[in-house]
């Protein structure tokens, strides 16, 4: 038993490639029935999103579940030949698949280090392989711990928490100037698309009200409407800066549209009150001399990609600690795996000393009949014992050596020394252990857990 997942992402494929994958939530349903029709395939996992295509399988041979699932993902989209396919694909097994799935899971893999929404993509991936019975034990096992592990990062380190896009940038400061962005106002100069996502930002983190002008008046309306705000005309927003406890500007114009009267003005009427201002706009629309004035805060593109700059830098530290928590996560998973090979020689094995045991003292009573119920009692304990206390060591060795490389070899032995056959061991012998347990996923598995648990849905803007 082997888990295996060969995919591909934004690293390895450009997005024309990736695009001819995707697998739609309308057709999840139909790819994970045909995914699971392959006769090597256990258990099935498929997580499509804009970045990455992939699947997770439980196979009982390495290559050959490699060549059932290229041949299923070149299935996926006819125009697309394995040929054509295969420089973008890339394959792990074992220790390497475990920790890939946790990387992507909390999100070490992103296009944006730390972005919270591969997390629910991947739970809802889950809930739709749960529901057509695509996985079993061991991925099921293996999802759930993906995402226990993308908590665990969330909760140690603070991967999530610094903004690296311009838009979140400029909320970021602004909650440092205002600590508390509830009931404040904000004034949208312009249409440009950073200025229109860092107004729904601050309008997600409380801001109360949204005033827009541009110089298309029409175009002010339906942005209005968007941030259900209201439009005022281009030429008399500098008489409403006072209204505006936030002003965020984006415009076309090649000159200054806010210079330090206007803002000087602004703040003489706000009775002092801070006003916050960001220029997004190339070249800039406010002039930087507006910065000498008291109470007035100004930022630029040049200061917002800085701060920025600066939080990545902090996001890839934190990844460094999630790297090292994925890689303490992936050794649980293995040791985990490696208990399912032991255990139904284990099993056997106890299951081989007490038929022993009842045979023998089965015979020694048959030939003590005068014996009182204490005593056939205390010869039934005595003999208990002795297998206890014989099988201990044996087993204790099992279990040790199971995530050993001698593993495979000490269970070999333990069947050959104490004739365990395949019939004592059953139909779970060694890596077939999880079609015994849970068979018909795909089609092998019956009786799937219930529904993931959920979070909250997340916005794509910063994908």
């Amino acid at each position: 038993m082997h888990i295996i997942v060969v995919g591909l992402s934004h690293k390895t494929a450009p997005i024309e490639v990736r695009e001819k994958l995707a697998v739609p939530p309308s057709r999840l349903g139909e790819a994970l029935h045909r995914l699971c029709g392959y006769p090597g395939i256990k258990e099935g996992f498929l997580l499509s999103t804009c970045n990455r295509v992939e699947v997770y399988a439980v196979v009982d041979e390495v290559e050959g579940g490699f060549a059932e699932v290229q041949t299923f993902l070149a299935d996926t989209h006819l125009a697309l030949s394995s040929e054509e396919l295969t420089p973008h694909l890339y394959w792990h097994t074992g220790d390497r698949a475990v920790g890939h799935l946790f990387r992507v899971a909390a999100s070490l893999d992103s296009m944006v280090v730390g972005e919270p929404q591969i997390l629910g993509q991947l739970k809802d991936a889950f809930e739709a392989a749960l529901s057509h019975k695509a996985t079993g034990m061991v991925l099921n096992k293996l999802v759930k711990k993906a995402i226990s592990v993308a908590k665990r990062v969330r909760t140690e380190t603070k991967i999530a928490e610094a903004a690296v896009s311009v838009s979140y940038a400029a909320v970021e400061l602004a909650k440092k100037i205002f600590s508390n962005l509830a009931e404040k106002t904000v004034l949208l100069v312009g249409a440009g698309e950073m200025a229109k996502l860092a107004a729904q930002h601050l309008v997600n983190n409380g801001v109360r009200r949204v005033m827009i002008t541009t110089r298309d008046a029409m175009g002010a309306l339906e942005l209005a409407k968007r941030f259900n705000g209201t439009s005022i005309p281009f030429e008399e927003f500098r008489q409403e800066m006072a209204e505006a406890d936030i002003v965020l500007c984006s415009t076309g114009a090649s000159h200054y549209l806010i210079r330090p009267e206007d803002v000087q003005r602004a703040v003489r009427e706000r009775m002092n009150r801070p006003i916050f201002l960001i220029d997004i706009s190339v070249p800039r629309n406010i002039d930087p001399l507006v910065r000498e004035i008291d109470n007035a805060f100004l930022f630029d593109i040049d200061d917002l990609e800085l701060r920025v700059e600066q939080n990545r830098e902090e996001r890839r530290n934190e990844a460094v600690k999630a790297e090292r928590l994925v890689e303490e996560e992936v050794v649980t998973i293995r040791q985990w795996m490696k208990s399912l090979e032991v255990t139904p020689t284990i099993v056997a094995l106890r299951k081989r000393a007490e038929e022993i045991k009842q045979i023998e003292l089965e015979r020694a009573l048959g030939r003590l009949k005068h014996l009182s119920p204490q005593d056939r009692e205390a010869i039934e304990a005595l003999a208990a014992g002795v297998v206890n206390k014989l099988l201990h060591g044996p087993l204790v060795t099992l279990k040790a050596e199971a995530d050993s490389a001698s593993g495979p070899l000490f269970i070999e032995a333990a069947r050959k020394f104490f004739s365990l056959s395949e019939e004592q061991e059953g139909p779970g012998r060694g890596d077939k252990v999880v079609e015994s347990r849970e068979r018909d996923v795909c089609p092998h598995v019956r009786n799937a857990p219930g529904p993931v648990e959920r979070e909250p849905a997340v916005s794509d803007e910063e994908r």
